[in-house]
């Protein structure tokens, strides 16, 4: 019959669309994961971990949008629809509310690889103000989940006494201190709602200072401070804790060959650790459900180094 080839080409194509629909309601049940600046180097292997554990993932960026793009590409061929990027200045606080609002709407995965900017499908409403002073009852039925909030953007770079300025304190306090305490206060609802988690990227040398790193320094001593403060704040439905790594890879300035041989002698374990070292404690302090206030250091022993002879 003339009709029989339409009726099987019909049936396939219900067959697929019902598959299609299983997977997009599994995959709508995985669990969330916003990581900042994670567009590369140790973000970006956080990302892979987390995804690569069945979560779906939000790759928030500054600056770096072919490399999140590049990112969110690839991690969609293995599994579509299961990550997205958006971008943010953490030293904004309007950028801040906003990241907030486009991570936990309903579709934010429906655009797939999409970059999601200010100008946006996601954008709040222009004549709704955003607030960051975000209530623990309030309404987040409407809201896409998040489960994990990765707070590791962060602006680095020397601030030696007498050149400190202005710009130096916005952009350093701004991505170390700002961004993640607000977008953490922004997201408690969602996270309170799915019994998640918050690990805030802090620095070995919050206990022993760096040379000519002042600002940093105190910025990543104050996250620390916000680590175990939230930790007891959002209690007992969402856990805060904290990673201080070492040297686990070189910075993107360029060092002399002494500098970094100094660097070196300085970690007990001998090298370098890798981007996997920090992915693999951020997995564990995920699961680890009866910690919390916690950082742990990740350093190779460098913060135990004391360059005594004797």
């Amino acid at each position: 019959m003339p009709n029989e080839p339409k009726i099987a080409n019909n049936t396939i194509d219900e067959a697929a669309n019902a598959d299609m629909a299983t997977e997009l309601a599994l995959e709508e049940n995985s669990p969330v994961a916003l990581i900042t600046g994670a567009a590369k180097r140790i973000g970006a292997t956080m990302a892979k971990t987390l995804h690569s554990a069945g979560y779906r993932v939000i790759i928030h960026y500054g600056h770096s949008a072919e490399d999140a793009n590049a990112l969110v590409n690839s991690l969609n061929a293995e599994r579509p629809n299961s990550a997205i990027c958006l971008q943010a200045d953490l030293c904004k606080l309007e950028d801040i509310t906003r990241l907030a609002e486009q991570a936990t709407a309903p579709d934010a995965f429906s655009f797939g690889s999409n970059t999601v900017h200010a100008d946006s499908k996601l954008k709040a409403d222009s004549s709704v103000k955003a607030d960051l002073n975000v209530k623990a009852g309030s309404n987040v039925k409407a809201k896409a989940r998040i489960d994990v909030l990765i707070n590791n953007a962060s602006s680095f770079y020397p601030t030696p006494l007498g050149d400190i300025s202005a710009n130096d304190w916005q952009s350093l306090v701004g991505s170390n201190v700002q961004g993640p305490l607000f977008l953490s206060q922004a997201l408690w609802p969602a996270l309170k709602a799915s019994h998640g988690c918050i690990i805030n990227m802090v620095d070995m040398h919050i206990d022993r200072p760096l040379p000519h790193h002042t600002v940093y320094g105190l910025a990543k001593t104050a996250l620390a401070s916000i680590t175990r403060s939230l930790a007891v704040e959002m209690a007992p439905e969402v856990r805060v804790n904290g990673i201080a790594p070492g040297a686990i890879l070189w910075p993107e300035r360029e060092l002399e060959h002494d500098q970094k041989q100094r660097l070196l002698d300085s970690i007990p374990l001998g090298g370098l650790g890798s981007p996997e070292d920090i992915a693999n404690t951020a997995t564990f302090l995920i699961l680890a459900k009866y910690i919390t206030g916690q950082i742990i250091y990740v350093d190779g022993g460098r913060s135990l180094h004391t360059n005594a002879s004797a």
